[in-house]
């Protein structure tokens, strides 16, 4: 079988591949117990799935859940299928679960808005803009909106449950954020005391803003701050702000300030007038 495995991300609580099979066996395969929490989300082709005896179809309507040690097989009906692969660990699984990592088996038809939120991670995998932090949230982002339509109270229940509670979770989240703008999103999460999924819900609906843009503008800041002291090595200062590269810092700096980081530099650096806005 000509199968091709993409890694897109990969961090000790999160894992992404793109999966491609061009010329899939004829057959069911060996019968193998999952080793992993798991989500697999077809985007083009039919596959069959048998979960401890029982048969389903996974087609690009739903998602197939694997429970880990669960006994499972799969077949082909046709070639040229794609599908999306991600893996939470243990931990991870339980804090969208409200602290279970047992996950339902079986398979759950997605929504438009799980087909978007899908395709946006793909998008922003694929554009090499996105950095591990946001791809991160985002993944649990679409994780936990599949398990809502599962286990609604269960994602639920691990919520601040007070207007007071979440206020708090948010300050504590800037603070933590303030002091250290390169932290993960899980050792964000665990520092706050709230799951990735709560916190990104939370933050949104208090601020206005998500995690990643809020964490952007911190990170910004300190670009600009490094400029106007003289900073004049843009590949150290990416480096240190923890960009993926100085062009992904190009890119941030330009869509949150409205200039790149030279022009800045040259601006916070002679005392240039800001320019005005054209038109």
């Amino acid at each position: 079988m000509a199968l091709e495995r993409r890694s897109h991300l990969s961090t000790d609580d999160v894992f992404v591949a793109d999966v491609r099979c061009g010329d899939p066996p004829h057959g069911w395969s060996e019968v193998r117990p999952a080793a992993v929490f798991g989500l697999l989300l077809v985007r083009r082709g039919v596959v069959r799935g048998r979960v401890e005896g029982v048969e389903q179809l996974l087609d690009p309507t739903n998602v197939f859940l694997e429970r880990m040690g669960s006994e499972r097989q799969f077949a082909h009906p046709c070639c040229g299928v794609a599908y999306t692969e991600i893996v939470l660990s243990e931990p991870s699984m339980a804090d969208v679960l409200g602290g279970d990592p047992v996950v339902p088996e079986g398979s759950a038809y997605t929504t438009p808005e799980v087909d978007v939120m899908h395709r946006l991670l793909l998008a922003r995998i694929r554009s090499g803009d996105g950095d591990p932090f946001e791809l991160a949230q985002r993944t649990v982002d679409l994780v936990s909106t599949v398990f809502e339509q599962l286990a609604p109270a269960r994602v639920a229940s691990g919520q601040p449950a007070t207007a007071a509670a979440r206020r708090q979770v948010v300050d504590d989240t800037r603070e933590v954020l303030g002091k250290n703008p390169l932290i993960g999103l899980e050792g964000l999460s665990r520092a706050v005391g709230c799951s990735p999924h709560h916190l990104s819900r939370v933050f949104s609906a208090v601020t206005g803003t998500t995690l990643t843009h809020y964490r952007n503008r911190l990170r910004v800041a300190g670009a600009m701050d490094r400029l106007s002291e003289g900073e004049t090595d843009l590949r150290l200062l990416a480096n240190d702000l923890g960009f993926t590269d100085q062009a992904h810092m190009t890119h941030v700096v330009r869509k949150t300030a409205g200039l790149p980081p030279g022009r800045l530099r040259s601006l916070l650096g002679t005392g240039d007038r800001w320019p005005e806005a054209a038109g």
